[in-house]
């Protein structure tokens, strides 16, 4: 998954949220499989991660900050382009996989206590972002 630290402009899919993170959430096939428990554990520490990472100014977490995190499924993120000129998503968990893991997550990161806001699963969206530094990091779990 990939986090970014806006500026502070609010963050909107559909609806809109506060300054906090914008999180592009691929999940990967290798994340979904025949062990429930370890998914969700991977889910778990998926959205601890999140909620307590220290990228928001003077090095607070939105938990700390009590930020949101608008969380936003992006299964391109495992494109694979080493070949040819079109991308292969072959690494990405098949939607009806993919979903219920991001759906996880968000449900986790409320469990936390934090506020999400999220994109549609699955549907065309205009993601606005002000992106701060640029500044972006990729958090693999």
């Amino acid at each position: 998954m990939t986090v970014e630290a806006p500026d502070g402009t609010p963050l909107r899919v559909s609806g809109e949220i506060g300054p906090g993170l914008l999180v592009l959430l691929g999940v990967h096939a290798d994340d979904v499989g025949t062990d429930p428990a370890a998914t969700a554990r991977k889910v778990d520490t998926m959205a601890r991660k999140l909620h307590e990472l220290r990228l928001l100014r003077d090095e607070r977490s939105c938990a700390d900050a009590g930020a949101p995190l608008l969380v936003v499924s992006q299964f391109t993120l495992y494109g694979e382009t080493r070949k040819g000129r079109r991308p292969s998503w072959s690494a990405a968990a098949r939607p009806h996989d993919a979903e219920p893991v991001v759906d996880a997550v968000v449900a986790a990161l409320r469990g936390r206590g934090a506020t999400v806001g999220t994109g549609e699963f699955g549907a065309q969206m205009a993601v606005e972002s002000v992106n701060d530094g640029p500044f972006t990091v990729l958090v693999e779990v």
